[in-house]
């Protein structure tokens, strides 16, 4: 509707650059179904995606419970944009931190 404002972006919360650490890291990547969401992520670098766009083949909180891992351990940064939650890979703060370490482990999967 005319003069309306959109929703405001709500980014959901994640480790500051600094405080990525390896261990969560290499754990939330140990999982086939994490792989495969941040393996598709490299694949459209720089893009937003929403989560229902990955095609899992798993339930819809299981696949929360995934999103979650990996955003908690700093491997992936989601927002809200109205109903949709978008997810994005943080490869510069990956980088950054463990350089070569995300193009290693999605080489090799």
């Amino acid at each position: 509707m005319p003069g309306m404002s959109a929703a405001p972006t709500v980014s959901l919360p994640e480790p500051r650059p600094a405080d990525l650490r390896l261990e969560p890291v290499l754990g939330a990547l140990s999982d086939p179904v994490r792989l495969s969401i941040v393996r598709t992520l490299a694949a459209t670098e720089g893009e937003s995606r929403s989560c229902g766009s990955f095609g899992l083949s798993v339930s819809k909180s299981t696949a929360s419970h995934h999103f979650r891992v990996l955003r908690e351990a700093g491997i992936i940064r989601q927002h809200d944009e109205g109903r949709r939650r978008m997810t994005e890979l943080r490869r510069a703060d990956l980088d950054a931190r463990f350089p070569g370490l995300l193009d290693s482990i999605v080489a090799a999967a």
